[in-house]
């Protein structure tokens, strides 16, 4: 069953402005503008999760968790010249926040350049919290990835992060850790 009963990212984060999410990782800060009009449900959860201002279920104990989700995570798989994704508290790329929720594609945002923030899936209608930035401009996943922000501080630091060495499985292989993801308006 899909969840669709998010607060919104306004009652989540009150105030005026455009609402943007800082990643502070191990390799360097980086901010993206949030399209809480295009993309409303998406960035709910994703303001939720990093907030901690909803509930998800702990990977480890399937147990109701609070507290922000993102912190301490890994970005669990780099492709240089692609993507960076993250938010997989299990570091497998198969782990969620125990919810999962509809796809909001929209064709005002596109995958048309390296900053993107989206959503990453298994398929329609299966987001959950893992999200990946590009690196490159990606029209391939226009209509299967809803992206719900933009870079506009730090491209360089997801460049950084792009470079990082992997395994064959696209692994890091020295970590990068979002320290925290820190959301608000201005």
């Amino acid at each position: 069953m899909l969840k669709n009963d998010f607060p919104s990212s306004r009652e989540l984060v009150p105030g005026d402005g455009p609402l943007r999410a800082t990643f502070r990782t191990s390799l360097g800060d980086f901010t993206c503008e949030l399209f809480e009009d295009l993309a409303p449900m998406t960035v709910a959860s994703f303001v939720g999760l990093a907030t901690g201002g909803i509930e998800w279920r702990d990977p480890g104990t399937g147990e109701p968790a609070t507290g922000p989700f993102y912190d301490g995570v890994t970005f669990h798989r780099v492709i240089d010249g692609f993507m960076i994704q993250g938010g997989d508290r299990t570091g497998t790329g198969r782990g969620g926040p125990g919810y999962r929720f509809a796809d909001e594609c929209s064709p005002e945002a596109r995958h048309d350049a390296a900053g993107t923030l989206s959503m990453a899936n298994a398929g329609p209608d299966t987001n959950g919290s893992q999200f990946f930035v590009t690196l490159a401009p990606t029209p391939h996943l226009d209509g299967r990835h809803t992206v719900f922000g933009r870079v506009i501080e730090g491209i360089e630091t997801v460049r950084e992060i792009g470079r990082t060495p992997t395994d064959r499985d696209d692994r890091p292989l020295e970590p990068v850790v979002i320290r925290a993801i820190e959301v608000g308006r201005g």
